[in-house]
């Protein structure tokens, strides 16, 4: 006897249980059993990608320096071995080029495209060239980096959502999925082929307005937009929703694995605040930055004095260094005050772009005045131990800046120099806020994900199994 439940047979024996799967959006898993896994993966390595490849579907949140390039690259190859098609991984500008070199070391081959042509196996392309590229060519691709997709303009965002959403095989790879926005976790079930934002939205939250607008913020955050917050009792559903199609971990004991071979070296963060040599217009007396408005104002009348102190802390070293910036005019007296630094601004080509960061990654610029939002995601700057960083509200481009220093695998300490205003101090309080709130949203994840892998191979089944007389 069967059951029906959206034109899907079921028999009594399983129907009921897939039924409540099915309300509760949990994922089932739709891909298959790993048919190769290489040896040169940590354990912790094998775990998220075997729970990847029977899933079909899933993105990894793992925080920078734990291996996401040898995991995409073993699950494409799953992929293609599987079904005989091609994978695609999609990058931000300069990662393609350490992806393939991360490629060779182990044996993978990796090709690149800016055409749009596929290539048999693994090809890599960038976020910025994805409009040329079919998705009827593969059967699977990899967003690297994919916490990017929400910083694209409207149009290539929809480019890179409608891509994965005609492929059966997808993930993304992040460190920083929503880093302290919880509705921001709906762009990537969107584009896994899970709950819509808005869908999601409507299911787990509410807003003061009682509304679905996508332009609420969340319930810390400041501003006129309606606030986001859990609907009641609705917490745990949804955290229990997102580990069912996410893994997440900061360090391998997050999954119940050894942390030894994964320890961070010291970061240390030093502020300097200087004084604005120019007082506000109209003013005998300056007055502290109150508002937005008055910090942007701020920034702009303090260009030459933050970005001198800037260049003297980078000067003389004779370490290869970063300096992070927001503002354009910013980048041009950076470059024109440090002798030998190289400026990447956003007016650069594509391929201007590249070159200039991968012959910083090979040590072949000494500083590099870069904004966050060109450089921040996915490159692997282990050769680097010193930056500057003007601060601005953004927590996610802040955390991704100082982690391409900042990661496992690096050997010596990481000194982050803040170099702000009296103003910059409420930026930096909205940091350490979000940072906060970034924890919480982790902790949560890594909390839910291991109820679900609380019954684990090999854990249990310690005892022979006692068979019936009767069989």
């Amino acid at each position: 006897m069967a059951t029906k439940c959206k034109d899907v047979d079921f028999s009594i024996s399983d129907g009921y249980e897939r039924f409540i799967i099915e309300k509760s959006q949990l994922t089932v898993g739709d891909g298959f059993e790993p048919v190769w896994m290489p040896d040169f993966l940590y354990d912790f390595q094998v775990e998220l990608v075997d729970w990847a490849i029977r899933h079909g579907r899933t993105a990894i949140f793992a925080d920078c320096g734990l291996g996401k390039t040898p995991m995409q690259l073993v699950w494409a190859e799953n992929v293609i071995r599987k079904t005989g098609g091609n994978v695609l991984i999609i990058t931000p500008l300069a990662v393609s080029a350490q992806t393939i070199e991360e490629g060779e070391k182990f044996g993978i081959e990796v090709r690149r495209s800016i055409d749009g042509t596929a290539h048999d196996g693994i090809t890599i392309t960038n976020y910025e060239r994805l409009h040329h590229f079919n998705p009827k060519d593969f059967s699977g691709a990899v967003c690297d980096e994919s916490s990017a997709i929400k910083n694209f303009n409207g149009a290539r965002r929809a480019i890179v959502t409608d891509f994965m959403r005609k492929l059966g095989y997808r993930l993304l790879c992040t460190a920083t999925a929503a880093p302290n926005d919880y509705i921001e976790l709906g762009t990537s079930s969107e584009a896994l082929g899970y709950l819509g934002h808005v869908d999601m939205l409507g299911r787990f939250f509410k807003n003061d307005q009682n509304t679905v607008s996508t332009k609420a913020s969340w319930r810390t955050t400041g501003g006129g937009a309606p606030k986001w917050r859990f609907k009641g009792h609705a917490e745990d559903d949804f955290w229990r929703w997102v580990s069912s199609w996410a893994r997440a971990l900061r360090r391998p004991s997050d999954l119940g694995f050894a942390d030894d071979r994964f320890i961070l070296p010291a970061l240390e963060i030093v502020h300097h605040q200087i004084d604005a040599v120019k007082k506000r217009e109209g003013l005998l007396f300056d007055l502290p930055a109150f508002g937005l408005r008055d910090e942007r104002e701020e920034l702009r009348r303090t260009i030459q004095e933050r970005c001198e102190k800037s260049a003297e802390l980078v000067a003389d070293t004779g370490e290869p260094a970063v300096c992070w910036c927001y503002l354009n005019d910013e980048g041009k007296l950076l470059e024109s005050l440090i002798p030998d630094c190289v400026q990447v601004s956003g007016s650069d080509s594509m391929e201007k772009k590249e070159e200039a960061l991968l012959a910083f990654s090979h040590g072949e610029i000494r500083v590099l005045v870069i904004k966050p939002k060109i450089g921040a995601w996915g490159l692997n700057w282990q050769h680097c131990a010193h930056m500057t960083f003007f601060p601005s509200h953004s927590f996610e481009q802040y955390y991704q800046a100082v982690r391409r220093s900042w990661r496992f695998g690096q050997e010596r300490p990481v000194i982050v120099d803040i170099v702000t205003t009296e103003g910059g101090i409420n930026a930096l309080a909205n940091l350490e806020r979000k940072a906060e709130q970034s924890d919480r949203m982790f902790s949560a994840l890594v909390l839910h994900m291991n109820d679900s892998l609380s019954i684990r191979r090999g854990d249990i089944f310690t005892e022979e199994e006692e068979v019936p007389a009767w069989l």
